[in-house]
């Protein structure tokens, strides 16, 4: 079985060389949440704002699980409001079905259910906060058949929230929902300096001052802040952050 997932040197924002994927507690969360979704073919929503590490617990959870339980992951992501019509071909790729795509819903619909019910399978969909009711309902409809062997676990935005909350249809079937959230201020002095051997040494004040004045808590800005930081270091040949080199990468941030 090829994993569908994305490979771990793309977790991080930057493909930052010798960062690490740090367990916070968002992504201890997530790993029992998604380990329960599955194990009762469920259905769960990872929702939270950009950057703050949604996709990237997604991803390294549904690994551990393909690799310990064999778990076969099909991964859905769309770049713009798509249709059931999309949804169908996104799924007939990701399953792997052969031949060409049936031209009938009906027939399109009876292959796919047949094929989700051959064996369990989890599907990850990813930028959820694209989707509308009508393509929430299509995967509704797919994982209310009871032949289907398959969880869901949509990654989105606060839009993806509010679509399935606003549809009690669709938010009932919700098994689990977990928000994530910007770091804490004393989580930052914890995760941060396990992130890149960049902090490993950095003053405690100035991680501070750096996540007041550009990172926000926000994991993406911390992987962007950092890339800048290692690259300050390598031409100034200075041992660790301080703030004038903080000053100098935040203004690349601006």
């Amino acid at each position: 079985m090829t994993s569908q997932l994305p490979p771990r040197e793309t977790d991080h924002y930057t493909q930052l060389a010798d960062a690490a994927v740090v367990t916070t507690r968002a992504l201890l969360a997530a790993r029992e949440n998604i380990a329960d979704t599955i194990d009762a073919r469920a259905m769960m929503c990872l929702h939270g704002p950009a950057g703050v590490g949604k996709t990237l617990a997604a991803n390294v959870c549904l690994r551990e699980l393909e690799r310990t339980r064999g778990e076969e992951v099909c991964r859905i992501a769309f770049r713009a409001r798509p249709t059931a019509r999309a949804v169908r071909h996104e799924l007939f790729t990701a399953l792997g079905l052969p031949g060409e795509p049936p031209r009938h819903p009906s027939e399109f619909d009876r292959l796919l259910l047949d094929s989700l019910a051959a064996q369990p399978r989890t599907l990850v969909v990813d930028e959820a906060q694209g989707l509308n009711r009508e393509t929430f309902e299509y995967f509704r409809y797919l994982w209310d058949e009871p032949a289907t062997q398959i969880a869901i676990v949509f990654v989105g935005g606060a839009g993806a929230h509010t679509v399935l909350r606003r549809e009690p249809m669709l938010s009932s079937r919700i098994f689990i929902w977990q928000q994530f959230t910007r770091l804490t201020p004393g989580e930052v002095l914890d995760v941060i300096p396990l992130f890149h051997p960049v902090w490993e040494d950095a003053d405690p004040a100035d991680l501070s001052f750096a996540d007041e004045q550009a990172a926000h808590g926000n994991f993406r800005a911390w992987d962007q802040l950092t890339a800048h930081m290692r690259t300050a270091l390598e031409r100034t040949g200075r041992p660790r952050p301080d703030r004038d080199l903080l000053r100098w990468a935040f203004s690349r941030l601006a």
